[in-house]
């Protein structure tokens, strides 16, 4: 079936928005990215600002998916709304991310002004636990800088208070606080074996999320929205190998310190990121169709 040349779209609004015209047109072999452009054009507001919606289901800005073969532009009406304060992923991911980053030092340093009694200076176990949970989030950092490809340009800008209290008060003040003080376990003399093995852990645990960041990273093209079948290492075995060797890494993280904080942070952290990855099998199977083999365990082999 050949395509029309062009397609006339009747636009409706919820939220009055100026200059918003009743209707446009576009070429059908033009990608949903540059209906965007168009109305961004049209309102003067920023693309990343609208939202577009077709019989109730949303139209992605993507510059792979043309007009014509998006079935739900085929019809006359579109959507268009513009969220509430919206901010990018990036950011939230770094702000959440700098929390902890910032935290863990501070309080490493400063510990003979937090804890009356810290005038001995940190035992090798906490200096072991700065160490590993600071280069764990400055990974993080890098990661969202360089290596992260979002699928969705911004979020709801509340998201952020709620992000970072996971990230600021669990990860950061919770486990710092308990782990640098000089009544902690941590504070005493370790097991070799626990803490060589617990290093291991880690280490294993941080070079592998890295590489299942990148192979992730590679399956979607830069300022893309669409989404490839993982595979390589640890996704024969999981649905979210990533979220396997981050929990792995905190595992190590928890022999190493000892720390009932870190353990607590690691539960919460774990379920979190359990119920994500049902969520990403899900989509998986919806969207891949016969290319994506069906897994059985989302995060933990054996286990969930």
């Amino acid at each position: 079936m050949t395509p029309p040349k062009c397609s006339s779209l009747t636009i409706a609004q919820g939220k009055r928005i100026p200059k918003l015209p009743s209707d446009t047109s576009i070429y059908v072999q033009g990608s949903t990215s540059d209906l965007y452009d168009r109305l961004s054009k049209e309102t003067g507001l920023s693309a990343a600002r609208l939202r577009i919606t077709c019989d109730g289901k949303p139209v992605p800005n993507d510059k792979k998916i043309t007009v014509w073969v998006a079935p739900y532009l085929c019809k006359p009406g579109i959507y268009l709304h513009i969220p509430g304060p919206q901010i990018a992923w990036r950011t939230v991911f770094v702000i959440e991310y700098l929390g902890p980053l910032l935290i863990h030092p501070l309080f490493y340093f400063l510990r003979p002004y937090i804890y009356s009694g810290a005038a001995s200076p940190p035992s090798t176990l906490q200096t072991l636990s700065c160490i590993t949970i600071t280069l764990h989030f400055v990974k993080r950092e890098l990661e969202t800088l360089f290596v992260h490809r979002f699928s969705n340009v911004t979020m709801p800008a509340r998201n952020i208070f709620k992000n970072s209290v996971h990230y600021w008060v669990l990860s950061g003040l919770l486990i710092a606080y308990f782990t640098y003080s000089p009544t902690s376990i941590t504070a005493g003399e370790g097991s070799p074996l626990l803490t060589y093995a617990g290093l291991a852990l880690y280490a294993i645990g941080e070079l592998a999320n890295l590489n299942t960041h990148l192979v992730l990273r590679n399956l979607r093209s830069p300022g893309g929205t669409e989404r490839g079948v993982p595979r390589g290492l640890g996704f024969d075995w999981v649905t979210c190998p990533n979220y396997l060797f981050e929990t792995m890494a905190w595992v190590g993280i928890l022999m190493i310190n000892r720390s009932w904080s870190t353990a607590v942070f690691l539960v919460v952290a774990g379920v979190q990121m359990a119920a994500w990855a049902k969520k990403k099998e899900a989509r998986y199977r919806k969207e891949g169709g016969g290319k994506y083999q069906k897994k059985r365990f989302a995060m933990v082999p054996g286990v969930w």
